[in-house]
């Protein structure tokens, strides 16, 4: 297993502590006036999400994560669990409803998807930043209100609710930012 010194510490390195992957997401290098210098570590775990702060001397070390990103093609969803391919090992992974989380929203059979193994576990699974879905419900819009800051809920073909500008039909293709739920544009009528 490789290891970090405090010299390659940065921002996005994939870490290992107590024997559980972390991700770096910050990074702060402080000079005191005497002694060592001292590295400010904000660190993400990565299968519980949770946070962690710690401060380490010049000179110590850390253990890399044996983490892995690759992309990956949604088939089907099997109860409560997603089942994904990795179109070159043609390899199939069984993903959980607590890994996947929300992604029910954004997803279609056959959309690529990026996954994060840990020791050959799905750990992340995140959609495309922007997905395009079909609105199946909404409410029909007032007449004569054309302002795009008026907005409604619609129902997608995922059985997800976003909210979209009131002039959005029923049949309208709409693009979805899938980190923030939040609707980017209309693609087709």
């Amino acid at each position: 297993m490789a290891t970090y010194n405090t010299s390659d510490f940065r921002k996005g390195l994939k870490i290992q502590i107590d024997g559980e992957p972390y991700l770096m997401t910050e990074m702060m290098f402080v000079k005191p006036g005497k002694g060592n210098a001292l590295y400010k570590c904000k660190m993400k775990n990565l299968i519980r999400g949770t946070t962690l702060d710690r401060t380490y001397k010049g000179g110590d070390s850390l253990e890399s994560a044996d983490v892995e990103t690759t992309s990956v093609q949604f088939l089907y969803r099997q109860g409560e669990d997603y089942v994904f391919m990795d179109g070159t090992t043609f390899e199939q992974y069984e993903v959980t409803s607590d890994v996947a989380g929300d992604i029910w929203k954004y997803i279609k059979d056959g959309m690529e998807c990026t996954m994060t193994l840990y020791n050959g576990n799905a750990i992340i699974v995140e959609p495309p930043q922007h997905v395009t879905l079909e609105v199946i419900e909404t409410a029909p819009g007032t007449k004569g209100d054309t302002a795009t800051n008026v907005t409604k809920p619609a129902k997608v073909e995922t059985g997800a609710e976003f909210l979209v500008p009131g002039f959005i039909k029923e049949g309208n293709v709409v693009k979805i930012n899938s980190a923030t739920g939040e609707y980017v544009e209309r693609v087709s009528n």
